[in-house]
């Protein structure tokens, strides 16, 4: 079992997820990780989200960022979200799509491409 499950909504988001997972190994703390995308790969997502034993979620995605959200959507588990800067809006899109979810519907938001927060942050919701 994993204390922490990383999901990445796209491979290219590699490096931001590297920062996450340093940290956690640095730790001692036992992740997942998994490419999973809110919009290609729904049923996955879903199932996977579901069926974790992970006690923290990491998402990191960019653009629309639907990934944090629709994760917080399906666990009562704390929801990290990590925005990518990815087109034009240079993550500033994905920012502010994680960093406003609905009531009922709470994410963590980190900086931008801080993946090292992420982590930080869910070593001490572990701790808390």
């Amino acid at each position: 079992m994993a204390d922490i499950a990383v999901i990445a909504g796209s491979a290219s988001d590699g490096e931001i997820v590297s920062k996450a997972t340093s940290v956690l190994e640095e730790e001692g703390i036992t992740y997942d990780f998994q490419v999973l995308s809110a919009h290609r790969n729904p049923e996955e997502l879903s199932a996977y989200v579901k069926n974790s034993e992970a006690r923290v979620f990491i998402t990191v995605a960019g653009l629309s960022a639907a990934l944090p959200g629709v994760v917080a959507s399906l666990t009562e588990k704390p929801v990290i979200g990590v925005p990518v800067a990815a087109g034009t809006l240079g993550g500033i899109d994905a920012l502010l799509a994680i960093a406003q979810m609905p009531r009922g519907v709470p994410v963590a938001c980190v900086g931008i491409g801080n993946g090292a927060n992420a982590a930080h942050l869910a070593v001490r919701i572990l701790k808390a």
